[in-house]
């Protein structure tokens, strides 16, 4: 692979626990395979959130590498694609991977480039890695024209397409664009302008919804400010309607830790989005 990558000193991989983030996943370390690739990306889908939780009680302690292992790994509080990325980076890295990163447009060519996805290599693959997606792939997919992969009834593809000539690729979820990326370097500066945008801007999907998801063993749950959302591969989509209280409740069983001081306020904020 041609593409430049911005340096190890640059993400500070060095400011990660990843024997303790290992040890979250319960995977033994080992050398960089496919295999390896594979069940680092399913355990942390599994076990980390997708959270929006810390932005919305505003206080959000930002994502520099000093954050993000702290936030999701020994804080439990869930995070979104700018934390679970680069924590799921500076592992692979550490193992010996070749990882660039990549910074995506969300189900919209004109949506600004917000999402960060993992692009890595193995034996001549680039692979995409999307542990930061709410609702997303479990595993590694070839970043190649016609790509798929199935999980249960689920079909994961990319695509290649053109946005004014510059070439992008497309990842898709049963036919549907999910988001768009390019293989532009991408720097530790546009990973935390990108957070800025998504955490402060009035006009945020973050700011102005509850977004906590999860894959689990019963199915993938979403949780927004009306109630619960549970897909399982094969079966109906089921929907709840819950109260604030009981909204509040499910964010926790998802595993983001919060006090009950802090659920209590994000109860109120439940209210607020509502109505």
């Amino acid at each position: 692979m041609s593409k430049s990558i911005a340096t190890n000193s640059e993400w500070e991989i060095s400011e990660f626990d990843v024997p303790g983030y290992l040890r979250a996943l319960d995977v033994t370390p080992g050398p960089p395979s496919l295999v390896l690739l594979e069940t680092l990306h399913r355990a942390h889908a599994f076990t980390f959130p997708f959270s929006n939780v810390e932005v919305l009680l505003g206080n959000h302690p930002g994502v520099k590498p000093e954050a993000v292992g702290a936030q999701l790994v020994e804080r439990r509080r869930g995070g979104y694609c700018f934390e679970h990325s680069q924590l799921f980076a500076a592992a692979l890295e550490s193992l010996g991977f070749t990882v660039p990163r990549a910074l995506g447009r969300v189900r919209a060519l004109e949506s600004p480039r917000t999402h960060m996805t993992v692009l890595v290599d193995v034996d001549g693959v680039r692979y995409l890695c999307d542990p930061g997606f709410g609702f997303s792939v479990t595993g590694p997919i070839p970043l190649a024209e016609g790509s798929v992969r199935h999980e249960g009834d689920r079909e994961f593809s990319i695509a290649r397409i053109q946005d004014e000539g510059w070439p992008l690729w497309a990842f898709q979820r049963d036919g549907e664009m999910e988001h768009v990326l390019d293989e532009s370097t991408v720097h530790a500066g546009d990973v935390r302008m990108g957070h800025l945008k998504t955490s402060t801007d009035p006009e945020s999907v973050f700011l102005n919804h509850l977004m906590v998801m999860k894959h689990t063993p019963e199915g993938h749950v979403t949780v927004t400010e009306t109630g619960t959302t549970v897909r399982v591969p094969g079966a109906p989509t089921v929907q709840h309607s819950l109260e604030p209280e009981q909204v509040v409740e499910k964010v926790r069983a998802l595993g983001v830790r919060i006090t009950d001081q802090e659920a209590e306020r994000l109860s109120g904020i439940v209210v607020q989005l509502r109505y």
